[in-house]
């Protein structure tokens, strides 16, 4: 029995915010580590998170993340998680004061790209510090991806 709950449980785990890329212009990345609890970890090892939702925030010269959504353990008791609980990241002093900084300047925004476990089996978060993109700015990106295709397509 102890073979088969192992095997639900995977240390290649990459989860990403495919829409992030089509709402916004990436400006800077950085990846964080993240303060969780014991059940959360499982979830994340199980892949049961969803970034789609999710943005960062500061409060106190610390960084937050929020509307992260990790469901609950399944095999947790009255000990899980809330599911989109505040999460608090983890990083250097240096980038956190450049990130604040970088916040206060119109249309700017930190936004979670992909969730990660690393080599050493801990949980990271890349961020983006990213502006919004305009309407006309995802078409072009469609049409650009349009045309792509299509050579590749002729290539072929």
């Amino acid at each position: 029995m102890a073979k088969q709950e192992k095997a639900k449980f995977s240390s290649q785990i990459s989860i990403k915010n495919r829409k992030a890329r089509f709402e916004y212009h990436f400006l800077d990345t950085y990846t964080a580590g993240l303060k969780l609890m014991g059940t959360e970890i499982k979830s994340i090892r199980e892949g049961k998170v969803n970034l789609q939702e999710a943005y960062c925030y500061f409060n106190n010269q610390e960084l937050f993340v929020k509307q992260m959504h990790i469901s609950p353990y399944s095999q947790g008791t009255h000990y899980n998680h809330e599911p989109t609980r505040e999460r608090k990241l983890l990083l250097k002093k240096k980038e956190l004061a450049k990130l604040e900084s970088k916040m206060n300047e119109k249309g700017l925004t930190i936004i979670p790209t992909r969730l990660f476990i690393n080599s050493r089996g801990l949980a990271k978060l890349d961020i983006a510090l990213a502006r919004g993109k305009k309407l006309y700015d995802k078409r072009d990106g469609i049409k650009q991806k349009d045309a792509k295709r299509e050579l590749d397509r002729m290539k072929f």
